[in-house]
């Protein structure tokens, strides 16, 4: 439980209303009940849930009217929801220190106040950064470093001879390290291309849950600082991906892709192996980048070409059934002119 005005000075707003309120939590806007904080995106969203909405107090834009409740007025009302959620957030339930049912080798290096759970397996030569916390089942295998503050969720594998960043937090079921899909097709069989490269993960990536990213089949895999992937996201070998990029859940990169800063990838987009994603370009969902693409790119399709374009081209594959009856029509008027003749 929080006071309103506490909260306030944690976000940098401007409070309307009795600061002395208790905030007891916080939740969506149409779900917001007594005690309850809700923050409201925008003047639209506002106006839509003014009259519903059961929350205490509201985060809204700094040009709102008076919402009739206690209020507090922010630049962006995003990322103060985000500031207050954090503040309420729990920390995870864990203690510094080493489980009795770890198996940690006596060369690995370990900071202090490193939390490592039960289960974790910590091979040869590892080096774990002061803050770190390892939950329940972690395995990471020999000669990788990570660095501090990191936050490994439960059954994530991390693979040898791979170094992981500052402040890195790696959610459930992911796997860093695993080998790439490279066979020589023989005509009798297929032929295993080892993978002895390594995946450099810069500081302040999140990885979420059974995402997998691939080591070099040589050399590096490499996620760039600030970087944010998404569930079920597939980073295949020797990627390079730039810094501050977002890969939403279930997309997948190629071997050998280049992808530059701050990129944005949406949900089940994909690129192909060896192809150049230039700055700041967005594939929308579902899009296949099948070709280069310049920085400031905006594609969407299968395959990706520019976002309008593609638009236009859905926009006309609806009148198909349209324009064959048309077509239907002319013809018949056709026939009817050459029976006159």
């Amino acid at each position: 439980m929080q006071r309103l005005d506490d909260l306030a000075k944690i976000i940098g707003g401007e409070l309307v209303g009795d600061g002395s309120l208790i905030i007891e939590g916080v939740a969506p806007i149409a779900e917001a009940g007594s005690g309850e904080i809700a923050f409201a995106e925008n003047l639209k969203v506002l106006a839509k849930y003014i009259e519903t909405t059961k929350a205490t107090a509201l985060i809204v834009p700094q040009n709102a009217d008076d919402v009739g409740r206690p209020h507090i007025k922010v630049a962006n009302p995003r990322l103060a929801f985000a500031q207050v959620l954090r503040s309420f957030a729990w920390p995870p339930v864990t203690m510094a220190g080493i489980h009795p049912s770890a198996v940690v080798h006596d060369t690995a290096e370990i900071g202090d106040d490193v939390a490592i759970g039960p289960q974790v397996v910590i091979e040869q030569g590892v080096k774990i950064g002061s803050g770190t916390i390892l939950m329940g089942g972690v395995y990471i295998g020999a000669e990788t470093s990570l660095g501090e503050d990191c936050l490994v969720y439960p059954n994530v594998c991390i693979r040898e001879h791979l170094q992981i960043g500052k402040r890195a937090i790696i959610h459930a079921g992911a796997v860093i390290g695993e080998d790439g899909f490279g066979f020589v097709t023989l005509p009798e069989k297929h032929v295993k291309v080892p993978h002895i490269g390594t995946v450099i993960i810069e500081d302040d990536v999140e990885i979420g849950a059974n995402a997998t990213i691939e080591r070099g089949t040589c050399g590096s895999t490499v996620i760039g600082r600030g970087t944010k992937i998404g569930n079920l996201v597939q980073v295949g070998h020797n990627v390079k991906l730039g810094e501050m990029c977002l890969l939403v859940a279930m997309t997948g990169i190629a071997g050998s892709a280049i992808i530059g800063d701050q990129v944005t990838l949406a949900g089940q987009s994909g690129v192909a192996g060896h192809l150049t994603v230039g700055d700041g370009s967005v594939v929308a969902a579902r899009g296949l980048v099948a070709g280069d693409l310049p920085p400031g790119s905006f594609v969407s399709g299968f395959p990706a070409r520019p976002h309008k374009e593609n638009m236009r081209m859905i926009a006309m594959q609806r009148r198909i059934p349209e324009l064959m009856d048309r077509i239907k029509e002319l013809e018949e008027q056709v026939k009817r002119l050459l029976s006159k003749e």
